[in-house]
């Protein structure tokens, strides 16, 4: 061993030369000053103090440890170099704090049972429909989506709004006669036919009205006596007058398909109609009725062969046109709105 290392507290301050001659080094706790202690220091209990050779060399391998530490804090100093803070991490910006006013202060609200009202929300996808409700919409989804062949897809190409108007009109002036209008006219046929016993007796015509009643219909195109048969797009069971299209084409009947069943059943007194007809009107509406006969025959009659090849259906949802879009976008392809539902 070269010497004994003198400390104060932790602190090393002073590495002696002194030879030993025995096991045991001087160590003092306490030492103010740079020269080896006296062999009179002694402990509270009036031992000497003392450090073994193996702790003096963990002191003395402590000590060069500090030593070159600080060596290299003071060259590191002179020269501008050494270790540098990490820079800050991507993205990282000094964030600024706002000032906060102190008139207004934040109030959450707790929107738990019993506490704060919630706000309003429309809540319909969150309602249980009755059956009846679900099973009609679903029904609707269906037939959007499945194909439809050409027979049953030419009942969803109906009469347009403004012909559909003019169509109406002109029915509503030949209503059937309601239960008491007929038997206030046959009273006063009959009243007036007792009057004039003496006269011939006239025949009385029955006013001028629509035709309904799918048999009655049928009889009349089969006989070619309608002059216009208005057909519903909304029967159902559709195969009640799918036919009905291709047997006025074979006859040469002007047809048309309106919307709806339930509004040709207000011309006829009923709730629903699937069918009526025109067979007569009076001299003043035979311009009207021509100008329907012509719209009819240019938007159906000519154009049956065309229709009859067309499928209908095959609708796609959202999610599903979303899909093809972002598909075809990523291959570089465009798809429009109008063929988006129909790939």
């Amino acid at each position: 061993m070269n010497g004994p290392v003198y400390a104060r507290g932790a602190e090393i301050i002073w590495i002696g030369d002194l030879k030993a001659t025995s096991n045991l080094l001087w160590l003092p706790q306490c030492c103010s000053s740079t020269t080896p202690p006296s062999s009179s220091t002694k402990d509270q209990n009036g031992k000497p103090n003392v450090c073994r050779i193996e702790e003096l060399d963990q002191l003395r391998f402590i000590c060069r440890k500090n030593v070159m530490k600080e060596c290299i804090l003071e060259m590191d100093a002179k020269t501008g170099t050494g270790k540098k803070p990490a820079a800050a991490p991507f993205g990282a910006s000094k964030s600024t704090k706002a000032k906060k006013n102190p008139l207004f202060e934040a109030k959450p609200r707790n929107f738990g049972i019993g506490q704060d009202i919630r706000p309003q929300t429309d809540l319909t996808r969150f309602v249980k429909w009755p059956e009846y409700v679900r099973l009609q919409r679903q029904k609707v989804i269906l037939h959007q989506r499945l194909k439809v062949p050409p027979a049953i897809a030419q009942f969803s190409h109906t009469l347009d709004k403004n012909t559909a108007t003019q169509l109406f009109k002109l029915l509503n002036k030949y209503r059937p006669e309601s239960k008491q209008e007929k038997k206030a006219r046959l009273l006063a046929a009959a009243s007036a036919a007792a009057a004039d016993k003496d006269k011939d007796a006239k025949d009385s015509k029955k006013p001028l009205y629509v035709k309904y009643g799918l048999n009655h219909i049928v009889a009349l195109i089969e006989a070619k006596k309608a002059a216009l048969v208005v057909i519903a797009h909304d029967v159902d069971p559709i195969e009640l007058v799918v036919f009905l299209p291709a047997l006025c084409r074979k006859m040469g009947v002007p047809y048309v398909i309106v919307k709806g069943k339930a509004r040709l059943g207000t011309v006829v007194h009923k709730k629903t109609s699937a069918v009526v007809a025109i067979q007569e009107v009076k001299s003043e509406d035979q311009r009207e009725l021509a100008t329907l006969v012509s719209a009819a025959k240019a938007n159906f009659t000519d154009k049956y062969d065309e229709q009859r090849r067309q499928w209908g259906g095959g609708v796609r949802g959202n999610k599903s046109t979303q899909m093809l879009r972002k598909r075809a976008k990523a291959a570089g392809q465009t798809i429009t709105a109008a063929t988006a539902g129909k790939l």
